[in-house]
């Protein structure tokens, strides 16, 4: 491995040298995703394997090239998971990528985001440096929190060598309910559910029905099961872990077609949106939108989300010069160049993928 590193740090130097500009790529299951893509691709499929796994620490840590797949497969050996539940987006997804990329799966809002379980990394930055940032355990945070910073980052910040992340236990027991809802009930069950001690691990809102999944111990999810089904009028529906599995990878028909998909990132208790057809997730804080991706409806909805205090991406298809991310104020942008500047003072590391 330490030929192999040598081999993209000379690739990184040579490319600040040249001032040519480095586009970081694993599997490209992700390169619809953000701006534009641009520069050499600097390949980190070869950076690949397992550093360390500590089951009964709750960590593990992977070069940024190890299939994403490998790493769930031998968590699930040891009954673990990635609690953030990742998106795949194809069979070739690495551990850098979805780092990188920053996207969680519908266990997000009751487990975590995936930053939350990022506790280290290692980082090839602009100058051809390996730069280590936090560790193996919760507590090890001082200063800026830089591995955290990465996650999302779009691999503009540098090329993800190595990260460690906690895991989680699977559950022993999972169910799910179905229930006959309208979007503005579903939105109030949702907040009212999510102050209770329910085993919630996943919610959508499609069409007039709510899906809710329960994960946890036996008893507490038959409890949950009898309490909601009994006074809500929940039905249980049996084997439906292909469902989740669909939502978290795009593959339930709200996501076929060729509309524009935007992510609408907004409170959970945010009223109905009346922008277009909608799948809620998130216990109403994520909200999937299929419309035009032109300018003028840019417009119109980041100003129906910014006004009840969230924000929308452009996440796939429509004109990405209208700007892909919710522009940023004068004063973050600036933070963001200072960064960049910091961390890749050549701005060779996938220039504009992000703004």
């Amino acid at each position: 491995m330490q030929q192999i590193l040598e081999r993209l740090q000379d690739q990184v130097r040579g490319a600040a040298a040249d001032q040519r500009p480095l586009r970081i790529r694993g599997g490209g299951t992700k390169d619809w995703y953000g701006q534009r893509l641009d520069g050499e691709i600097l390949d980190t499929r070869a950076y690949s394997g397992i550093v360390d796994y500590e089951p009964t620490e709750l960590v593990i840590t992977a070069r940024c090239g190890t299939p994403l797949a490998e790493i769930e497969a031998v968590l699930a050996e040891r009954k673990q998971m990635l609690a953030f539940e990742p998106p795949h987006f194809g069979e070739r997804a690495t551990i850098g990528g979805t780092i990188a990329a920053g996207l969680s799966g519908p266990r997000r809002a009751n487990s975590g985001a995936l930053r939350d379980f990022v506790l280290g990394a290692r980082l090839l930055d602009g100058k051809g440096e390996v730069l280590s940032f936090g560790g193996q355990v919760m507590k090890n945070v001082a200063g800026y929190d830089v591995s955290r910073l990465l996650a999302g980052s779009l691999g503009t910040l540098g090329m993800l060598l190595e990260v460690s992340v906690k895991v989680l236990p699977l559950a022993y027991r999972e169910a799910t309910l179905r229930f006959d809802m309208n979007e503005v009930d579903a939105i109030r069950r949702l907040n009212e559910w999510g102050g209770q001690p329910l085993p919630l691990s996943g919610s959508c809102w499609i069409e007039g029905v709510l899906a809710l999944r329960l994960s946890g111990a036996q008893a507490a999810v038959d409890a949950a099961v009898r309490a909601l089904g009994t006074a809500h009028g929940g039905s249980l529906t049996p084997d439906c872990a292909g469902f989740w599995a669909d939502l978290r990878e795009q593959r339930h028909a709200f996501f076929n077609g060729d509309a524009p998909l935007w992510r609408l990132s907004v409170p959970s208790t945010a009223g109905a949106l009346d922008l277009g057809p909608q799948l809620i997730e998130w216990g109403g804080a994520q909200r999937w939108l299929r419309a035009d991706g032109d300018a003028a409806t840019a417009q119109r909805i980041r100003a129906a989300v910014a006004g009840c205090g969230g924000h929308a991406t452009l996440f796939r298809g429509g004109d990405k010069s209208i700007g892909v991310f919710q522009p940023l104020a004068p004063a973050l942008m600036k933070i963001h160049e200072r960064l960049k500047a910091g961390f890749d003072p050549s701005n060779i590391f996938n220039p504009g993928r992000m703004y």
